[in-house]
């Protein structure tokens, strides 16, 4: 299963695809989507064809994006909430399954605690993927947003394959 992991930003998108077979994870690639000019209309044509080249070019089965959270500048939101809209709908249009993810969640998933900063996401990203080095910071987010929810689709499984559920553990 190929899974495309999108970090959005009106300015930066970061992008993250990992091959997930069982509980193994491997490392496809990594990027970000660097948006020039001023215009914001511009600037969300540019994430939106950026997603859909992403797409086009490493062929994802399914894609997950990360949640809207409140940011302190209600502008900011906005942008980000619209970069976040175009890139579901390249998804979308491209018949991908799409999934969302509050930013505590993938933090949770890759790190082990929901409040991690951006450098020991970076870091477990790097020793999840068994990368040579740091990704860039964007990209490090698309990827643990992709591994986030390559985690929730193995416990899901496992969980429909359970018998039954009996003192907390299912069998």
């Amino acid at each position: 299963m190929i899974i495309l992991g999108i970090d959005p930003g009106s300015r930066i998108t970061g992008f993250g695809v990992i091959n997930s077979v069982g509980s193994r994870n491997e490392y496809v690639a990594s990027g970000c989507i660097k948006i020039s000019g001023d215009e914001l209309p511009d600037r969300l044509n540019q994430v939106f064809d950026g997603v859909n080249e992403i797409i086009r070019t490493y062929c994802p089965q399914e894609m997950a994006i990360e949640q809207v959270f409140m940011a302190k500048n209600a502008d900011s939101a906005l942008k980000l909430g619209q970069a976040r809209g175009v890139a579901i709908v390249a998804g979308t249009q491209n018949q991908l399954p799409v999934y969302e993810y509050a930013a505590r969640l993938v933090k949770q998933a890759v790190v082990g605690k929901g409040s991690a900063d951006k450098a020991q996401v970076q870091h477990m990203v790097m020793q999840i993927l068994k990368l040579p080095g740091l990704p860039q910071a964007d990209a490090a987010d698309g990827l643990a947003i992709a591994l986030c929810h390559a985690h929730t689709r193995v416990g899901l499984v496992k969980m429909a394959g359970a018998k039954g559920h009996r003192q907390g553990r299912y069998r």
